[in-house]
């Protein structure tokens, strides 16, 4: 078997396969196919700075490299993780060299540009507005949040997409044939190394290489979903808790209990713990799902939700996980309600915007004979001496201040029954007001 296994590279899969011409990068088809934004920016035969935003391996390294290569500029690549001003000011040393020496120009890489502070983002404007370099900033994070808006305002911003399950497997092929010709890839064990995969490239990569290597050491050229099963065991999806994916499955979650889904909203609790989420965060959020979106229309919601995450501190992982998706699943099928969550939001606005006005003084507290004396409290009517048991007519705002109607109860649930209470109570009032 020697001779099958010595075309294997020392280099790193993913680096040796990199893309040498655009016409080698895979995915991405909404920017580089014909007539799209990248494919006739380098057709246009004049480079300009840009920043490409998207998730691990979907070619942002690549594409900087290509860049530098259709325009015959020189590349210089920095990491935001290990650099700062002063090597960026070196960098800058450099792109003034070769232009002096070659006339040629520089691209400038920096990876992860969302890890440079404010000062360091700055550092880069003279030079951008020069036209010293063309910057290329690279980031998994969201620039209208994470770049300068002056850094910003100089680049275009390209967002990358995760590749899909037929280009990973493309790409595995195309890997196979070049690196390691002699084997084979069963379609189980592909559909296997496309989804640990998750739509990263090199990650594929990383692990073909494993498995090949694994395959050669025992002997064998077939790369089947048991092998594959092996070798990555304990290879967790792709989830970054503090970026863009986090916020945007925990949203894909809210709304999938929002929009009645049990099915989605079992969906995306599953894939924030597959990926990694801390069970007891997405507790919290349940309870404020149940608090915002279910409100008074099921009041057993807030108890339930409440008892998962209490059952959940007591058993852990995975058996409380399970108390999570059935309160997940409560909440999906209940009654929606916003209409106490919009009556709060309404009032601490108003509040906020208001004056202090005082309190009406048949509201106010008598505890002494000094505030007797002075009235407090002297004509307030006590509910449960009254009909119904409501003071028909009486007023609870201070003075001057109209009935502002924040709370609005909908039809559905509980809240039914309280839209019909609060109806008749109105109505009380109003008769009051007639006398």
């Amino acid at each position: 078997m020697s001779d099958l296994f010595h075309t294997i590279p020392h280099a790193p899969l993913a680096e040796a396969l990199r893309p040498t011409c655009l016409d080698d990068v895979l995915g991405q088809s909404h920017l580089l196919g014909p007539g799209k934004p990248l494919r006739v920016a380098f057709e246009s035969g004049k480079p300009h700075s840009m920043i490409l935003w998207g998730p691990p391996g979907v070619g942002k390294t690549t594409l900087a490299r290509l860049t530098a290569q259709a325009f015959q500029c020189e590349f210089i690549a920095l990491s935001a993780v290990l650099s700062g001003v002063r090597e960026v000011r070196a960098a800058m040393d450099q792109a003034q060299a070769t232009l002096d020496s070659t006339g040629l120009g520089t691209v400038l890489f920096i990876d992860e540009i969302h890890r440079f502070n404010k000062g360091q983002q700055d550092a880069l404007l003279p030079f951008v507005e020069s036209g010293l370099v063309t910057f290329i900033g690279a980031t998994t994070e969201n620039p209208a949040f994470e770049v300068n808006s002056a850094l910003l305002s100089r680049a275009q911003v390209y967002a990358l997409q995760s590749l899909d399950t037929g280009e990973l497997a493309a790409l595995a092929r195309r890997a196979l044939a070049r690196a390691y010709p002699g084997f084979m890839l069963d379609e189980a064990a592909m559909k296997m190394l496309a989804g640990f995969a998750d739509g990263d490239a090199r990650r594929l990569l990383n692990f073909l290489e494993r498995s090949a290597e694994t395959a050669s050491l025992q002997g064998t050229a077939t790369l089947d979903a048991e092998l594959l099963s092996r070798v990555l065991t304990g290879q967790g999806r792709r989830f970054d808790k503090e970026g863009d994916d986090f916020y945007d499955q925990i949203s894909a979650l809210h709304k999938s209990v929002r929009g009645s889904h049990p099915d989605a909203a079992l969906y995306w609790f599953c894939r924030m713990l597959d990926g990694g989420a801390d069970p007891r965060y997405l507790a919290r959020r349940i309870v404020r799902m149940a608090w915002e979106d279910i409100g008074l229309a099921d009041v057993r919601a807030m108890q339930l939700v409440n008892d998962a995450a209490e059952t959940y501190e007591r058993l852990g992982s995975p058996e409380g996980d399970l108390a999570l998706a059935q309160a997940v699943i409560y909440l999906a099928v209940a009654p929606k309600s916003n209409a106490g969550y919009m009556a709060y939001n309404a009032a601490r606005a108003f509040v906020s915007g208001d004056s202090s006005r005082e309190v009406p003084v048949h509201l106010r507290n008598a505890p002494t004979s000094l505030a007797r004396d002075m009235g407090h409290g002297r004509e307030y009517r006590y509910v449960h001496d009254e009909p119904y048991g409501y003071a028909a007519g009486e007023r609870y705002f201070p003075e001057g201040m109209p009935e502002p109607g924040w709370y609005e109860p909908t039809d559905r649930g509980l809240e039914g029954r309280i839209r019909e209470k609060l109806a008749f109570l109105r109505d009380l009032d109003k008769r009051a007001q007639k006398k």
